[in-house]
């Protein structure tokens, strides 16, 4: 059998010949795929989660109109910026709302979201995760008006905690987030495909491993229905052995670990970048 990659692709494209599957959001995965196929990887996107308006903006609407009321704002991801600023617009309010606001941001990828839109963004925590956001803030919210937007469904952390500081917390939400019926077949014909059955499935988020999850069961299910449809005993194999899971941080990889996957790969850094550089430093020592 011929080897998926030379000596020579691996020394200047470490990831040749290394199948990732992608499951991030159809309209986020363009990011990470690309900088991945950079460093010589074959890419497969299937998205695990989609995202939706929720079925009401009126908290959310309310809050944007009352903005001159609240101290803090809190944005927790792109997406929650993005919403958060369609409904903005959607509104006719500007930006310069805003102003008076102090404005923290849970990672580099939400500040720069965030200051792409022209506004400042005041504290960005040490970690990219919630509680490093409630560590920032715990002292400088207390007694003051705080704006969390987030999705629909979401860990309850930052307003547990700020509560507990003495802050007063009011949670907007601005998307949610769903399982893709269209990404089960073809998540189904990926794991039954030797030739394109991945290596490596890369989460971003703690949704992105229960739907990965949803989907799996919902694709075992599809399996054994067609198996047998077509006089078959048994299902064609969707086992994930030898499959290596990347997580992008900590709370991402207790997901993981909750509905019982392993853990193979966790970002130092918890971002886009951190995750490839943990795949890459991965494949480089399973190389020796």
């Amino acid at each position: 059998m011929k080897p998926r990659f030379s000596l020579k692709d691996r020394a200047t494209r470490p990831l040749s010949g290394v199948r990732i599957l992608v499951g991030r959001a159809r309209h986020q995965a363009s990011a990470l795929s690309k900088e991945l196929r950079k460093h010589g990887a074959q890419v497969l996107e299937i998205p695990f989660i989609e995202i939706r308006t929720p079925r009401s903006f009126q908290k959310l609407d309310h809050a944007l109109k009352n903005l001159q009321n609240y101290d803090w704002l809190i944005l927790t991801s792109v997406n929650g910026v993005d919403a958060m600023w369609d409904r903005l617009t959607t509104l006719r309010l500007k930006s310069r709302e805003l102003k008076h606001v102090r404005v923290a941001a849970i990672g580099p990828a939400t500040k720069k979201a965030i200051e792409d839109r022209g506004v400042k963004v005041d504290v960005v925590p040490k970690e990219y995760v919630a509680e490093s956001v409630v560590q920032s803030l715990r002292r400088r919210a207390r007694g003051k008006r705080v704006l969390l937007v987030r999705a629909k469904i979401a860990r309850d952390v930052i307003p547990r905690e700020l509560r507990k500081a003495g802050a007063h917390v009011d949670v907007a939400e601005a998307y949610e987030t769903v399982v893709p019926k269209s990404s089960c077949n073809r998540l189904l014909a990926a794991l039954q495909n030797t030739k394109r059955r991945p290596d490596v499935i890369t989460f971003t988020s703690s949704s992105t491993v229960r739907n990965f999850m949803a989907l799996l069961q919902r694709s075992r299910a599809l399996g054994e229905k067609s198996s047998y449809a077509r006089g078959r005993g048994r299902p064609r194999h969707t086992t994930l052995d030898k499959i290596r899971f990347a997580s992008i941080g900590p709370i991402t990889s207790s997901t993981l670990r909750e509905i019982g996957l392993r853990v193979n790969i966790e970002a130092r850094e918890y971002t886009i970048p951190g995750l490839i550089e943990a795949i890459v430093r991965d494949q480089a020592e399973s190389a020796k």
